[in-house]
């Protein structure tokens, strides 16, 4: 039983995990064996411990999962004081029931179960009702199975796989290819025919992801582990799924009285999980219902021959029926995985689009970020952390900071510190992202920015050339990256016309990132060049493509000057730039026809690259589809800007070239369609 001690250093712990990373809400799931074991005096203990501690930080989300059979009035008064929602599990039916949960004498607890649940329903205590949890056993009648659970009323239903490995693989009756699925698929027939009375997880789960939303289950999608166990010693363990695996798999070494919780997830066995599609293995990575899918739970995944869990689910043919079945009777992967979706493919977007699609890349370029930040923390680089407790501060006071971490080029500061070799991540960036934001906010006179390459830059500002030889740091005012003509100082360039805002930046140290060199700082000359070209380039655009040039004034902030020919364009890759649509990188061409298709060009290409991040529009083995689309969603635009003879044409035999390989997606079929609508 859990101890006093215990209690009172997990409460601390997880208060301290809430405060340093400003989390709105954390949940406590008390599980066991059985936790209602533990008496009503030491869970009445445990919620008070936590209460008290996280009172004043952030909302406390308490619950319990139990068997039911101890559940009393004396224990729902207890959770009715500290909100402590209920989840009971029950398998379905008597018969289904008994299979698995007998006492030792061989008495059934059905009626007990039943019981508690009664209790649940009653009006006083309905509102601690969480809902039911089904282990799947294909012994028993999957219909009857459903309506002895939604017979009872529950807020939600969950449906669990047996825990299994592919050494101890799960039953298959009769070599059945994928019977699991072919149950779970009965069931949501009966549930589907009955119009969808009750919420189910699962498959509320793959229609989300189907759809372009989240996952809603730690079992499918791609969305980071962020589950923890506290043992009732105090040790801190992996989900504890992962003891099917093997003896010790969840360990980590760490307990409560010696560990923060950001120590803990700096561990590998947990980092593992956090890595959404890159934390795969190679076939699951090329599936066409990955992101519904997410490879399973991580321990149906292991395999004692070596590498360990570095396989596909033991329950993926199950799992890809199961998710081919529900798209099939739903239509759910052909629903818009972004407001506008459809305005994006025909070019009839006034800009709303674009802002949706700007808010679904923030938020996973935000994931990306923390994703480094779980990386680095923890490994004894000060100034990492100390600029990340800044960061972290900055972001609960106001939206300077956002601004920062949204800009186009953080992001491929992100992506070279993901794919860095250990030790090798250019950590001292932060730090500039974090002055720049305090210099943004006003609210200090005099911030320390880092030295690199012999500049101290301050994005979407400027930059200073810093003389002194060696040197790691220099202070910087606002006063003097607002003053011209300041001594060192290297302002960034800027482009107004007609609607449209852009920096000219020749100057973020991230910017290299187009395929082709950025080029150096331009000389006066070459700027004026820009500022004279690009305006006219602009005015042929609103003319001729009215739409983009509304998307493109709502979401491109950044045009960066690349070496190179002008008029020759990156190579069509839906995988182009990390800035997205948001970072235009070109060469200047003289004629503003010309670099007016360069610049649609790459901003059509960066909206695609975002839309890939946010839904599954091909299976992304065949690079080729990847390639075909990319060509023809760029060429559907600027076509109009220079047209060719037959060029309509050229692009329709494209379109039913992506159509006859097969891989597109239905998401895909549809964005193509649009296309077709806006030739």
């Amino acid at each position: 039983m859990i101890s006093d001690e215990v209690i009172s250093w997990t409460a601390l712990r997880l208060a301290e995990h809430a405060k340093d990373h400003a989390l709105s809400s954390v949940q406590v799931i008390l599980h066991g064996g059985e936790p209602l074991l533990a008496g009503p005096k030491r869970l009445r203990r445990v919620c008070e411990e936590l209460r008290r501690a996280l009172g004043g930080v952030c909302e406390l989300d308490l619950r319990i999962h139990t068997n039911g059979v101890q559940l009393s009035e004396r224990y729902l008064d207890l959770f009715d004081e500290f909100g402590v929602l209920v989840g009971i599990s029950l398998d379905g039916d008597k018969a289904a029931n008994d299979l698995h949960r007998r006492f030792a004498d061989g008495r059934s607890s059905h009626d007990k179960v039943l019981a508690a649940v009664g209790l649940l329903r009653q009006e006083r205590y309905r509102h601690l009702f969480a809902g039911l949890l089904c282990t799947i056993d294909l012994r028993n009648d999957p219909g009857a199975t459903y309506d002895a659970l939604a017979a009872l009323g529950p807020p939600r239903i969950d449906f669990l796989l047996p825990h299994a490995t592919w050494d101890e693989p799960p039953p298959r009756p009769d070599a059945a290819p994928a019977p699991y699925a072919d149950w779970l698929m009965a069931v949501y027939d009966r549930w589907d025919l009955r119009g969808r009375p009750i919420p189910v997880r699962m498959f509320d789960s793959v229609i989300s992801t189907l759809g372009g939303g989240p996952g809603l289950t730690e079992a499918m999608g791609l969305a980071p582990a962020d589950v923890l166990v506290i043992e009732t010693d105090g040790t801190f363990e992996q989900a504890d799924s992962l003891k099917t695996a093997y003896d010790g798999a969840p360990a980590t070494g760490e307990d409560v009285f010696h560990h923060t919780l950001d120590q803990v997830a700096a561990h590998p066995g947990i980092t593992a999980r956090q890595q959404g599609m890159a934390g795969l293995n190679e076939q699951c990575r090329s599936c066409p219902v990955v992101r519904s899918c997410g490879g399973g739970l991580y321990a149906h995944r292991y395999r004692g021959d070596g590498s360990g869990f570095d396989n596909p689910s033991v329950y993926c043919a199950d799992l890809e029926t199961l998710i081919r079945s529900i798209d099939t009777r739903t239509g759910a992967g052909a629903d818009r995985p972004v407001q506008g979706f459809d305005a994006l493919a025909d070019g009839t977007d006034d800009g709303s689009a674009v802002r949706e699609l700007a808010r679904a890349r923030q938020a996973v370029t935000r994931d990306l970020l923390s994703l480094v930040g779980r990386e680095l923390g923890g490994q004894g680089d000060e100034p990492w952390d100390r600029s990340w407790r800044l960061a972290l501060d900055l972001d609960r006071r106001d939206s300077s900071l956002t601004q920062v971490l949204t800009h186009p080029y953080t992001r491929s500061w992100i992506m070279r510190c993901l794919a860095a070799p250990p030790g090798a991540a250019p950590t001292t960036h932060l730090a500039s992202l974090v002055a720049s934001a305090l210099l943004r906010d006003g609210t200090v006179d005099l911030v320390s920015v880092p030295v690199a390459d012999g500049f101290a830059s301050v994005q979407e500002t400027g930059r200073l050339r810093v003389g002194e030889v060696g040197a790691r740091t220099v202070e910087l005012g606002g006063h003097q990256i607002r003053r011209a003509g300041a001594p060192g100082w290297e302002p960034m360039r800027w482009i107004r016309a007609d609607g449209l805002e852009v920096a000219l930046d020749d100057l973020d140290p991230y910017r290299d990132c187009f395929g082709r060199p950025a080029m150096d700082r331009l000389t006066d000359e070459e700027a004026e060049s820009w500022r004279e070209v690009l305006p006219r380039a602009w005015q042929l655009i609103r003319a001729a493509l009215p739409s983009v040039a509304a998307g493109m004034a709502a979401g491109v902030r950044v045009v960066t000057p690349l070496t190179g020919a002008a008029g020759s364009p990156t190579t069509p890759s839906v995988t182009a730039s990390p800035g997205g649509f948001a970072a235009l990188g070109v060469t200047l061409d003289p004629d503003p026809v010309r670099l007016a298709v360069a610049l649609v060009r790459e901003f059509r290409l960066g909206v695609l690259d975002a839309l890939l991040d946010v839904c599954d529009l091909y299976h992304e083995a065949d690079t080729r589809t990847g390639e075909l689309l990319a060509e023809a969603y760029a060429r559907s635009a600027t076509d109009a800007l220079l047209p060719e003879v037959g060029a309509a044409r050229q692009l329709h035999v494209q379109l039913d070239e992506l159509a006859e390989r097969g891989s597109l997606t239905p998401l895909g079929l549809r964005f193509t369609e649009g296309m077709r609508r806006s030739i």
